[in-house]
Protein backbone atom coordinates (compact mmCIF):
# COMPACT_ATOMS: atom_id res chain seq x y z
CA UNK A 1 0.00 0.00 0.00
CA UNK A 2 2.78 2.18 0.67
CA UNK A 3 4.54 1.25 -2.36
CA UNK A 4 1.77 2.66 -4.64
CA UNK A 5 1.52 5.79 -2.63
CA UNK A 6 4.99 6.70 -3.25
CA UNK A 7 5.29 6.07 -6.76
CA UNK A 8 1.93 7.72 -7.23
CA UNK A 9 2.97 10.89 -5.65
CA UNK A 10 6.51 10.22 -7.90
CA UNK A 11 4.50 10.08 -11.03
CA UNK A 12 2.34 12.94 -9.92
CA UNK A 13 5.80 15.47 -9.51
CA UNK A 14 7.14 14.18 -12.35
CA UNK A 15 3.99 14.63 -14.68
CA UNK A 16 3.67 18.18 -12.74
CA UNK A 17 6.90 19.37 -13.84
CA UNK A 18 6.48 18.19 -17.07
CA UNK A 19 3.26 20.22 -17.26
CA UNK A 20 5.72 23.32 -16.51
CA UNK A 21 8.10 22.43 -18.91
CA UNK A 22 5.36 22.47 -21.50
CA UNK A 23 4.13 25.63 -20.46
CA UNK A 24 7.85 27.15 -21.27
CA UNK A 25 7.50 25.42 -24.62
CA UNK A 26 10.05 22.47 -23.99
CA UNK A 27 7.95 19.79 -25.53
CA UNK A 28 10.64 17.49 -26.28
CA UNK A 29 11.62 17.74 -22.60
CA UNK A 30 8.04 17.94 -21.49
CA UNK A 31 6.93 14.68 -23.70
CA UNK A 32 10.53 12.76 -21.92
CA UNK A 33 9.58 14.01 -18.59
CA UNK A 34 6.11 12.62 -18.81
CA UNK A 35 7.21 9.25 -20.20
CA UNK A 36 10.12 9.15 -17.12
CA UNK A 37 7.25 9.77 -14.84
CA UNK A 38 4.89 7.45 -15.96
CA UNK A 39 7.18 4.47 -15.52
CA UNK A 40 6.29 4.03 -11.59
CA UNK A 41 2.66 3.92 -12.12
CA UNK A 42 3.20 1.49 -14.77
CA UNK A 43 5.17 -0.39 -12.67
CA UNK A 44 3.01 -0.43 -9.68
CA UNK A 45 -0.39 -1.59 -11.97
CA UNK A 46 1.80 -4.16 -13.27
CA UNK A 47 2.86 -5.93 -9.63
CA UNK A 48 6.23 -6.07 -9.97
CA UNK A 49 6.23 -6.51 -6.17
CA UNK A 50 4.28 -9.84 -6.00
CA UNK A 51 4.51 -10.97 -9.78
CA UNK A 52 4.14 -14.67 -8.36
CA UNK A 53 1.30 -14.01 -6.62
CA UNK A 54 -1.01 -14.22 -9.64
CA UNK A 55 -0.42 -10.77 -11.22
CA UNK A 56 0.13 -12.23 -14.46
CA UNK A 57 -3.33 -12.69 -15.65
CA UNK A 58 -4.81 -9.70 -14.19
CA UNK A 59 -6.40 -6.97 -16.04
CA UNK A 60 -4.86 -4.58 -13.81
CA UNK A 61 -1.29 -5.71 -15.06
CA UNK A 62 -2.51 -5.53 -18.57
CA UNK A 63 -3.03 -2.20 -17.78
CA UNK A 64 0.31 -1.39 -16.30
CA UNK A 65 1.88 -2.66 -19.40
CA UNK A 66 0.19 -0.40 -22.05
CA UNK A 67 0.95 2.47 -19.56
CA UNK A 68 4.66 1.24 -19.63
CA UNK A 69 4.44 0.63 -23.42
CA UNK A 70 3.20 4.49 -23.59
CA UNK A 71 5.89 5.54 -21.91
CA UNK A 72 8.29 3.74 -23.85
CA UNK A 73 6.82 5.06 -27.35
CA UNK A 74 6.66 8.30 -25.90
CA UNK A 75 10.16 8.62 -25.17
CA UNK A 76 11.04 6.86 -28.84
CA UNK A 77 9.48 9.29 -30.00
CA UNK A 78 11.00 12.15 -28.55
CA UNK A 79 14.33 10.54 -29.66
CA UNK A 80 13.37 10.66 -33.07
CA UNK A 81 12.25 13.68 -33.18
CA UNK A 82 15.38 14.92 -32.12
CA UNK A 83 17.72 12.78 -34.28
CA UNK A 84 15.58 14.34 -37.19
CA UNK A 85 16.47 18.53 -36.09
CA UNK A 86 19.89 17.40 -35.66
CA UNK A 87 21.01 16.00 -32.26
CA UNK A 88 20.09 17.75 -28.86
CA UNK A 89 20.79 21.57 -27.89
CA UNK A 90 24.60 21.19 -27.05
CA UNK A 91 25.15 19.23 -30.45
CA UNK A 92 24.12 21.89 -32.06
CA UNK A 93 25.48 24.47 -30.16
CA UNK A 94 28.75 23.41 -30.78
CA UNK A 95 28.36 22.99 -34.27
CA UNK A 96 27.26 26.23 -34.89
CA UNK A 97 30.05 27.50 -33.30
CA UNK A 98 32.60 25.54 -35.77
CA UNK A 99 30.34 26.88 -38.58
CA UNK A 100 31.20 30.24 -37.18
CA UNK A 101 34.88 29.70 -37.01
CA UNK A 102 35.34 27.75 -40.07
CA UNK A 103 33.83 30.33 -42.54
CA UNK A 104 37.38 32.67 -42.78
CA UNK A 105 40.19 31.54 -39.95
CA UNK A 106 42.64 32.97 -42.13
CA UNK A 107 40.54 36.45 -43.39
CA UNK A 108 42.80 38.93 -41.56
CA UNK A 109 46.29 36.87 -42.67
CA UNK A 110 47.21 38.41 -45.92
CA UNK A 111 46.75 42.10 -44.33
CA UNK A 112 49.18 41.04 -41.60
CA UNK A 113 51.54 39.61 -43.52
CA UNK A 114 52.99 35.51 -43.57
CA UNK A 115 53.88 35.34 -40.24
CA UNK A 116 50.32 35.77 -38.88
CA UNK A 117 49.24 32.52 -41.10
CA UNK A 118 49.07 29.39 -38.46
CA UNK A 119 51.62 26.79 -38.98
CA UNK A 120 49.23 24.21 -40.36
CA UNK A 121 48.55 26.52 -43.39
CA UNK A 122 51.65 27.76 -44.58
CA UNK A 123 53.79 26.27 -47.64
CA UNK A 124 56.40 23.97 -47.26
CA UNK A 125 59.32 27.14 -46.69
CA UNK A 126 62.06 27.12 -49.84
CA UNK A 127 65.67 28.02 -48.57
CA UNK A 128 65.95 31.38 -50.28
CA UNK A 129 68.43 33.74 -50.03
CA UNK A 130 67.84 36.83 -47.68
CA UNK A 131 66.83 39.83 -50.28
CA UNK A 132 66.79 43.28 -48.73
CA UNK A 133 62.85 43.69 -50.12
CA UNK A 134 61.75 40.80 -48.01
CA UNK A 135 61.77 42.75 -44.83
CA UNK A 136 59.66 45.07 -45.83
CA UNK A 137 56.80 42.92 -47.01
CA UNK A 138 55.49 43.22 -43.40
CA UNK A 139 55.27 47.24 -43.76
CA UNK A 140 54.24 46.92 -47.38
CA UNK A 141 51.13 44.52 -46.27
CA UNK A 142 49.98 47.43 -43.30
CA UNK A 143 50.87 50.43 -45.86
CA UNK A 144 48.54 48.32 -48.62
CA UNK A 145 45.95 47.60 -46.06
CA UNK A 146 45.58 51.49 -44.62
CA UNK A 147 45.52 52.21 -48.92
CA UNK A 148 48.90 54.00 -48.62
Amino acid sequence: MIAETVCSAVSAAGLGIAAVSAYRKRFLTAARLAAYSLVPVGLVLTGVVGWAADTAFSLKAWVGFGVLGAAWLIFLGTRAVERRRGGTRKERKAAKADRREAVAPTASAPSLGEGARPAAARPAAKPKAAAPAEDFSDIEAILKKHGI
